[in-house]
């Protein structure tokens, strides 16, 4: 198919989620093309942590955290920073996350975040079958580490909404946890293992790996900026650097940067650019089976392909604002503390932008009034995780297959009407 070959559908995004929605499609016939500025997976998908829990069901903002927020951004290491700049954007979305965490609201979000997160693993063993790079995916439990052995506590809120869609989860002493991770300080006296899950070893080759295998189904993969989207008789044209294309349907799955496509049909989002450090070590001399993450930090660090990744400090800021490579940096001090024997010489950061929107949840449906027109973005911290269903959930919209899910609470109108 070439650039100037009409397609069933065009999905706007080359990130995870764009890819999981390609596959997905081009299973039910569909001929694709997948367009992002970039190269495909190589955005905020590129740098998470690896985690691919069916089990991620713990909403960002939850009952009490209002208390905790001064303290974490005034802490100059705390997992949140504001710029100045971005504060009259971010008051307000700040509002809308902190009601999304009232307790009547908290099992809702859990539920609808739990059925996008539960068939992951397989999903993404279904998609990268054949091609060479199945490994790309191993088997994993999720650590959560405690310097207090008290603090491991089952009965905490984020733990019984795991348990309530039947996460495998132990509790296990510090001396157990060296078992399991050797390297692990000895400062930590505790552990949760959430099981049955994985780990990527490289998210960022798992894209490319996927993006190729669109390729080789007969999906094109083009690198090139969308400008703006306009209905075309019965179908959509994308203006792009490389003129002007058509396709019968398309797929907004491009990330924070899905609404300057979308505005002028009138949607207005309460979506925000949360930004995601990550800090690499490339020879760390130390290895870790499974991905593991400091409660109290707010960090994981996992072993992968090229090193050993940490990650999870965000930043609310402009999505084209300079990185600020501090706050990928002070990761080092802090994964220090977890692996004492962690080599710090020789580090790489980077920074990717999250799409957040308050509720932890992503905007999946057509947009309405617009038939044709499909969202597939929002993810936040769970764009790993969520995309692979997303992806299905999206090709039997454009199928008109209906899902055998509840759409509502990912509905671009949750947030109130269109203007």
């Amino acid at each position: 198919m070439t650039a100037q070959t009409q397609a069933d559908v065009t999905i706007v995004g080359a990130g995870i989620v764009g890819i999981c929605c390609a596959l997905s499609l081009q299973e039910k016939g569909k001929r694709v093309r997948l367009i992002d500025k970039d190269a495909p997976g190589q955005g905020a998908s590129h740098g998470n942590a690896g985690v691919i829990s069916p089990w991620s069901c713990v909403p960002q903002s939850m009952p009490g955290l209002w208390k905790k927020i001064p303290g974490m951004l005034l802490d100059p290491e705390g997992p949140v920073a504001v710029r100045p700049a971005y504060l009259p954007k971010f008051l307000p979305w700040a509002v809308r996350f902190l009601r999304a965490g009232r307790a009547d609201r908290v099992a809702e979000i859990s539920a609808a975040m739990a059925a996008l997160v539960r068939p992951n693993v397989d999903i993404y063993r279904r998609h990268l079958a054949g091609t060479g790079h199945e490994h790309l995916v191993q088997a994993s439990w999720y650590v959560h580490l405690y310097r207090n052995a008290a603090a491991a506590d089952l009965n905490g809120l984020g733990w019984r909404l795991r348990a309530a869609e039947g996460a495998p989860i132990e509790v296990v002493s510090g001396d157990e946890l060296r078992e399991i991770e050797p390297c692990v300080s000895p400062d930590y006296q505790a552990a949760i293992l959430v099981k049955d899950q994985a780990r990527a070893l490289s998210p960022g080759r798992i894209g490319a790996v996927l993006a190729d295998k669109v390729r080789a189904l007969g999906g094109e993969v083009l690198r090139t900026r969308v400008h703006r989207l306009q209905r075309d008789g019965d179908g959509w044209s994308l203006a792009t650097d490389e003129g002007e294309l058509r396709s019968a349907q398309v797929v907004t799955a491009a990330g924070a940067w899905s609404l300057g496509l979308l505005e002028p049909f009138g949607v207005r989002l309460p979506l925000v650019s949360e930004r995601g450090y990550h800090l690499l070590f490339r020879s760390p001399g130390v290895t870790l089976a499974n991905s593991v993450v400091d409660v109290e930090a707010k960090f994981v660090t996992s072993s992968m392909e090229m090193g050993l990744r940490s990650a999870g400090t965000a930043e609310f800021a402009r999505a084209d604002a300079k990185p600020n490579d501090a706050r990928a940096r002070m990761l080092a001090k802090q994964t220090k503390r977890i692996l004492p024997d962690l080599d710090t010489a020789d580090t790489e950061e980077w920074m990717g932008v999250r799409p957040s929107l308050p509720d932890s949840l992503p905007c999946i449906g057509e947009v309405p009034g617009q038939p044709g027109l499909f969202t597939a973005f929002g993810h936040s911290h769970y764009g790993l995780g969520m995309a692979p269903m997303t992806g299905r959930i999206v090709a039997d919209l454009a199928t008109g297959t209906p899902p055998n899910l509840d759409l509502s609470p990912y509905s671009l109108t949750r947030f109130g009407r269109f203007h």
